[in-house]
């Protein structure tokens, strides 16, 4: 097994295809992502987002094309990479009957660096009911238990899977802050898949779309919205969001 090393890149993907039978889901997906940094992969529903994930974890494996995460093949270092990448799916993958304090339990041995004080600091702090079932929880609180767990592994890089989607604007606002806020604390590289286009306006550092199985578009937001011919390619409501994002921080950082 192959050991986890610095790399320049976190992620690299070149030229991957990935076919469910005839289907070819993604037909030549190219990209690399930085150590550090939210990146956001925006695509419509059954573009393969969710694919790309999986191969990312190792949970499936490319037709054609490498994948490198930390430096290592997914499918053959796949146990230890999974120790150094948390993934929050859009939906709970635990079982219902689960507490979120259970979860904590379960999966503290699984992590060397798993950090106990922060998991229950942030499952106060975002108003996580530790002792309900999965089943008992709302969606937003069940996505907050799950974020919270993701950090406390401690992670070299998170995968989201659409896990912001379907909360209340509120909500998904508190929340959304306190995930950026403990990004920024910890420099964790974060690859978050999404269709909703606020969501990605407010946490983006750089833009990838997938669209017909390719990346058709991929740079910093500055860059994307300084590149006409990139720029052309996102809706008028995707770059009016990002610049709205973007004149914010700003002011923030002001």
């Amino acid at each position: 097994m192959n050991a986890i090393v610095s790399v320049e890149h976190i992620v690299t993907v070149d030229h991957v295809v990935k076919r469910f039978g005839k289907t070819r889901v993604l037909e030549d997906v190219s990209f690399a992502l930085p150590e550090r940094g939210v990146s956001v992969l925006l695509g419509a529903n059954g573009e393969g987002k969710s694919t790309l994930l999986r191969l990312l974890l190792g949970l499936l494996k490319a037709d054609a094309g490498e994948l490198r995460v930390l430096g290592l093949d997914p499918i053959r270092d796949g146990r230890a990479l999974r120790t150094e990448v948390a993934y929050v799916p859009d939906q709970p993958d635990n079982p219902a009957w689960m507490t979120p304090r259970e979860l904590f339990r379960f999966l503290r041995p699984q992590y060397p660096r798993w950090n106990q004080e922060r998991a229950e600091r942030l499952a106060k702090d975002w108003e996580v009911p530790l002792e309900r079932t999965f089943k008992q929880l709302s969606r937003g609180q069940a996505a907050r238990a799950l974020l919270a767990a993701a950090l406390a592994q401690s992670p070299r890089l998170l995968l989201l899977d659409e896990c912001f989607a379907g909360l209340d604007p509120l909500a998904r606002r508190d929340l959304l802050g306190g995930f950026l806020a403990e990004l920024a604390e910890h420099e964790v590289a974060t690859l978050l898949v999404t269709h909703d286009l606020d969501v990605a306006a407010r946490v983006a550092e750089r833009v990838l779309v997938l669209a017909g199985g390719r990346i058709t578009t991929q740079g910093s937001v500055a860059e994307v919205l300084q590149t006409d011919e990139e720029a052309a390619r996102l809706s008028t409501r995707m770059l009016g969001l990002l610049e709205r994002a973007q004149d914010e921080k700003e002011e923030a950082a002001a």
